[in-house]
């Protein structure tokens, strides 16, 4: 191996090694974040009942407190 071919692989090993360590830095960056915003509790569905039909109850159900909501009947007959 020449000088120069060892010069080149200390150059590799130490580029490689900055992207590992920023990387490694952002995942942990983006952990705490997502830890902080929850507060340290797991996301949590809502389930919600809105309105009546028929019988049924009309739900609505937010997953994971996100601003999607998805809508069904519970019928308490039905089960």
């Amino acid at each position: 191996m020449t000088e120069d071919d060892k010069f080149a692989l200390k150059e590799f090993l130490t580029g490689a090694g900055v992207v590992v360590g920023v990387v490694g830095v952002l995942i942990t960056i983006l952990m705490v974040l997502a830890y902080s915003t929850t507060g340290g509790e797991p996301l949590s569905s809502s389930f919600e009942v809105v309105d009546k039909y028929r019988e049924c109850d009309i739900v609505r159900y937010a997953p994971h407190q996100a601003a999607e909501y998805k809508y069904f009947l519970y019928c308490e007959g039905n089960k």
